[in-house]
């Protein structure tokens, strides 16, 4: 029996504050020095070159980076190497010198010379997955992503065994498709007790709870049923002084045109502390997903979102049309189906060209969606042609014409 015959023996290195060698500054530098700069190390790295990332991480101060070929004596007080030249005797050299210097080393152009492995490593919410299936670093890493996104979506089991502290969370859950909500969305959401749910938020999502998890509808169905805002805010705060686990869960962003502040600010005056969790906002999103970039180059080279939901004329309106008109860039207006025709006039009334390109998608994102496309001219009659409800995001700009082959 070969001493790599042998399975490797797997441990966790406490590598904060002491001194590990980088030879080497290509591409498997790249990818490891991160890592290692997260646990805490005192990299140097010592390469005559390297790629312009890891130099990035040299000027940062990150690392020390001795811009010179591999030295007898380099690995001296090392704890840990890492050799990945692109010289085989150089390798072989220090490889070596690590051997008699008891130094733990890896080497990336012969594993089996080597003191140590690298696993294929992935983290969740502070526990890390490390598989070494031997000389197949692919299964290793088809086994660690497998293992990691059972534990970030819920569907692999690991459950706490110490008392848990109930916590609020302020989800944004993006615009609709439920692969779209963050990963650390997701997560919350499986160790919530009560959801609190948008409309709008990813509710397909809300089939994978577990049974006891309470889901509450907090629908805001424009031009039907609301629940108001002061019963949400008095959901939250009640559910969290029983000691719950509560996700409010919101399409989009909860701080774009979302009232997520009013839901922190409620919270904090109970005196609950809120994680707010970033959501793909739908003013990029949806675009995106039917081929308009909301900037270009040589076409926009700024991007404006206002909320249409009160008309340009109305006391309460805090929107400079006239200021928006004259911008050169992409308008995105959210919840302005009703008032498009308001809107486009103004627009139209303050300067911006009447032929101006305008695209409608309804539903983005998910089964539903369409895009339907006019001119600032011609966009009232369109949309009450097509029949358009919302929810839908309506862009306006030159970039609605660019072709990407890809329309929905």
């Amino acid at each position: 029996m070969t001493r790599n015959d042998v399975p490797a023996y797997p441990v966790g290195l406490l590598l904060a504050g002491r001194r590990v060698v980088v030879l080497g500054g290509g591409q498997v530098a790249q990818r490891r020095l991160p890592s290692l700069v997260a646990a805490g190390a005192d990299v140097v790295l010592v390469s005559p070159s390297a790629t312009a990332s890891v130099e990035a991480m040299a000027e940062a101060g990150e690392i020390r980076w001795e811009r010179r070929g591999y030295q007898p004596g380099d690995l001296a007080e090392a704890w840990y190497a890492v050799v990945a030249t692109d010289d085989p005797q150089v390798n072989a050299a220090a490889s070596a010198e690590a051997e008699q210097r008891r130094v733990w080393c890896v080497r990336s152009d012969d594993a089996d010379a080597a003191t140590a492995w690298t696993p294929a490593t992935g983290r969740s919410e502070g526990v890390t997955v490390a598989v070494l299936t031997g000389s197949d670093p692919r299964r290793s890493a088809a086994v660690r992503d497998a293992v990691v996104e059972g534990l970030r979506d819920g569907t692999l089991a690991a459950p706490h065994h110490r008392a848990r502290t109930p916590f609020v969370a302020l989800v944004g859950g993006g615009p609709g498709d439920p692969d779209l909500i963050t990963v650390r969305g997701r997560r919350l959401l499986t160790e919530a007790d009560v959801v609190i749910a948008d409309r709008l938020g990813p509710r397909d999502l809300l089939d994978e709870l577990p049974p006891h998890v309470e889901v509450i509808d907090a629908a805001k169905i424009p031009y039907g049923r609301a629940m108001a805002q002061e019963a949400i805010n008095t959901a939250l705060i009640e559910h969290a002084k029983a000691g719950r686990s509560v996700v409010r869960l919101k399409g989009g962003d909860p701080f774009v045109f979302g009232r997520g502040m009013e839901e922190v600010q409620a919270l904090a005056k109970a005196g609950i502390a809120c994680t707010v969790v970033p959501g793909i906002s739908s003013s990029i999103s949806v675009p995106e997903v039917v081929g308009i970039p909301v900037t270009h180059r040589g076409v926009a080279h700024e991007f404006t979102v206002v909320s249409g939901h009160v008309a340009p004329d109305d006391p309460s309106s805090l929107v400079d049309w006239a200021a928006v008109a004259r911008l050169r860039g992409t308008l995105v207006l959210m919840m302005a189906v009703e008032r498009i025709g308001e809107i486009a006039r103004t627009l139209v009334a303050y300067g911006r060209d009447a032929d101006t390109p305008v695209a409608i998608v309804q539903e983005g994102t998910t089964a539903a969606q369409r895009r339907v496309d006019a001119t600032l001219a011609t966009v009232a009659r369109t949309v009450a042609a097509e029949g358009v409800r919302p929810p839908a995001v309506i862009v306006i700009g030159d970039v609605v014409s660019l072709d990407s082959g890809n329309r929905g």
